[in-house]
């Protein structure tokens, strides 16, 4: 991404805030265990704003007739470069990433009560860090005991992050182009999974079948802690152990994305551990296939997110009546929600710089309207689980299909490209 579009975004903000100042900082780094670190990853806003990619950074946009944008950041170290790696440092990172000025991170205390001084309004993520809250309250106590010098703090405290999201929550086209990439890589990854699954294997070792995949074609990270799930396991939503062995006959639900440049990709796909659906899978993913056409068509300008929930809903809810997991009128059994025992989620979420992106879903007592730009995850699904009155064919299949979506000015276009039909799975399954 270029740093051009970053300072557009910088600019867009300052308009927004008037004569405010906007405080962004980024995420601090995350010890693992003793003097080992967690891999760092960058706090999304700030990344969203600036591009800089460096811990213990901060972004001031300072608003008014002469706005200005500044960075803090680490200086220049040659020892500490010789053990973690370059640094920018001020003077070259305000050249690099367009800012109007650039100091070094420890004079950030000392400058922040001047930027303060005589603005209307503060924009900050109000209670997301209490070291930054304290911090901040500090900044602005430093300013209040200068009113006999004539000097005001800002009068009003605005939580940024809604001003953020609702920039956040329209992708331009680089960031379509970024979001086509992560999708790409994360397809293959997929593919990858489904060729190499074997009876007997662990789930694990899918898993690493992903990450290689993943890695090899320059993704920086797995999305989200990704979930390999056989069997009865895809029954629990939020499987991550991925430590069991896959069964003959049964089939194996991956829900796994990966991260381009900060941008997310969320795929799930469900296929049979053997490379064959048998009759009662079939039908059951047809379902959910079929659930997820319906809201792909939901999916547009102008309609409301839940729209293509609701269309989901409608197909799965007949669906389990064709199964004979629930009797009655569908109309009837939708307003009383019997479906929820097997569909107990929504059908999508934002996608972007997070799995789940920043934005509203719902503005007072209506859903946020779609428009052109936003990026949304479609993904239905059906959970059996074990019970007494659950046949046992059906018993313990859990499938879930999710693609990632772009709005599009008349409909909706999929990012998404891995093996998906039963035809599609089966054939790059099959062991000749």
């Amino acid at each position: 991404m270029t740093h051009a579009h970053f300072l557009a975004r910088r600019k867009r903000l300052l308009k927004a805030i008037g004569d405010g100042v906007a405080i962004v900082p980024t995420a601090p780094e995350v010890i693992r265990n003793r003097d080992a670190h967690h891999p760092y990853r960058f706090d999304s806003y700030f990344w969203y704003l600036t591009g800089f990619p460096e811990p213990e950074a901060v972004a001031v946009l300072v608003g008014g007739k002469r706005p200005k944008s500044i960075l803090f950041c680490r200086e220049k170290h040659e020892e500490r470069e010789i053990w973690d790696g370059y640094r920018y440092g001020p003077k070259a990172a305000k050249a690099a990433f367009g800012f109007d000025a650039a100091y070094p991170i420890e004079q950030l205390d000392k400058k922040l009560p001047e930027l303060l001084v005589n603005r209307d309004t503060l924009w900050h993520a109000i209670g997301h860090d209490a070291e930054w809250d304290a911090r901040i309250t500090k900044a602005l106590n430093a300013v209040r005991s200068q009113t006999r010098a004539g000097k005001r703090a800002p009068r009003a405290i605005h939580d940024l992050r809604a001003e953020l999201d609702a920039m956040r929550l329209v992708k331009d086209g680089t960031e379509a182009a970024i979001q086509q990439r992560a999708a790409d890589i994360a397809s293959a990854g997929h593919a990858r999974a489904m060729r190499a699954c074997r009876p007997g294997m662990a789930e694990y070792e899918l898993e690493a079948e992903l990450t290689y995949e993943f890695r090899k074609r320059g993704a920086d990270a797995h999305a989200y802690t990704p979930i390999v799930a056989g069997g009865a396991n895809a029954c629990v939503l939020h499987y991550v152990e991925n430590n069991k062995l896959l069964n003959n006959h049964t089939l194996v639900l991956i829900d796994a994305g990966c991260e381009v440049e900060g941008y997310a990709a969320d795929i799930t796909r469900t296929f049979p551990v053997n490379g064959r659906f048998n009759a009662a899978q079939k039908d059951v993913y047809e379902i959910v296939l079929a659930a997820q056409d319906a809201a792909f068509a939901a999916t547009a300008p102008g309609r409301h997110f839940m729209e293509a929930h609701d269309a989901a809903v409608r197909v799965l809810t007949q669906g389990l009546i064709d199964l004979k997991l629930v009797t009655g009128n569908l109309d009837n059994l939708i307003e009383k929600g019997d479906f929820r025992r097997f569909y107990m989620h929504r059908t999508g979420h934002w996608l972007g710089l997070d799995v789940h992106d920043a934005g509203e879903y719902k503005v007072g007592d209506q859903w946020t309207t779609l428009q052109q730009g936003m990026t949304v995850t479609v993904e239905p699904g059906l959970y059996i689980r074990p019970a007494d009155d659950i046949p046992p064919a059906l018993a313990g299949i859990g499938i879930r299909i999710e693609d990632d979506v772009r709005v599009t000015e008349t409909g909706c276009d999929i990012y998404t490209t891995a093996p998906k039909t039963v035809a599609e799975i089966e054939e790059v399954m099959r062991r000749d």
